[in-house]
């Protein structure tokens, strides 16, 4: 389906997906995901295919067979798939990327042989994805890498050929104004590959802390297109998974997921909830 073709097919309809990420991260997150599918309204998750419970969210989403699955790509404060010597200038010596990605950034895009390693690493994990046997549904990466134009490039000319229709647009309506002309270059870079997209998405702002409230204020606020609405759900009462997330709300983010006032008001929107796939292909029928 053209750009054009798929805008027409949005015209006076609002599309809703609700995403969680870091599927694979920790057993507790893979739980609170396939509850949140089974008893709530969450539609996607975005797989690490590298975190350590990897293999327990594959077999879940196995048995998920309506839960739309994609690749969220970790190039920053995570696990790599290749191993360390065929990636020395990426990771560290347990094979973990770093977290100051303003310096990894420019490497990226001023160092031939990091951008080599770099392309390695993205085949790596849509190899590693591939492998699972789950429909690639979407990408995304950790932290919104994908901003980057060097990450966003390699994604485009390897993520075609493992099926890759759709992509998460990582713009935010309450954006700062100095993201702006790089989302613009995301959005028009995935428009000119054909690739499908989200309109805009909700959980960059509150990032960590997408209770019951953020969730009802984004679903009548929605406007015409697609909104992809993201969180970070665990039964995790006290805690962390990791010291980024400190500040996690993830069981709030959960009981969010499953609430019966979320739930009414989503169907009360009149929103198609659907996945990426059905975006990209223009069926919007979950």
């Amino acid at each position: 389906m053209s750009r054009r073709e798929l805008t027409r097919s949005r015209a006076g309809h609002r599309t809703l997906i609700i995403t969680a990420d870091d599927f694979g991260l920790d057993v507790r997150v893979n739980e609170a995901v396939e509850q949140a599918h089974r008893h709530g309204v969450l539609t996607a998750a975005s797989l690490m295919v590298s975190a350590p419970a990897a293999p327990d969210a594959v077999s879940r989403a196995r048995r998920l067979p309506d839960l739309h699955v994609g690749l969220h790509l970790v190039l920053a404060d995570g696990a790599a798939t290749l191993l360390r010597q065929s990636i020395p200038a990426l990771v560290d010596k347990q094979g973990h990327f770093g977290r100051n990605m303003v310096r990894d950034g420019f490497r990226f895009y001023f160092f031939p042989h990091v951008r080599r390693q770099l392309a390695a690493e993205i085949r790596a994990q849509f190899d590693a994805f591939a492998r699972t046997g789950l429909t690639l549904d979407h990408v995304n990466t950790h932290k919104h890498f994908h901003l980057h134009p060097t990450v966003l490039s390699l994604i485009l000319q390897i993520g075609p050929e493992y099926g890759m229709r759709a992509v998460r647009l990582p713009f935010e309506a309450h954006s700062p104004a100095w993201i702006k002309p790089w989302v613009a270059l995301v959005r028009a870079k995935l428009d000119r590959a054909g690739i499908a997209r989200n309109d805009y998405v909700v959980g960059i702002s509150e990032t960590g802390n997408m209770d019951e409230t953020v969730l009802l204020d984004a679903i009548s606020g929605m406007r015409e297109g697609v909104c992809e609405i993201y969180s970070h759900p665990a039964l995790l009462d006290d805690g962390q998974l990791t010291p980024a997330m400190s500040t996690y709300r993830h069981a709030d983010e959960f009981a969010a997921l499953t609430s019966p006032r979320v739930m009414k008001a989503i169907s009360a929107s009149g929103a198609i909830c659907t996945g990426f796939a059905e975006i990209a292909c223009g069926n919007h029928a979950r």
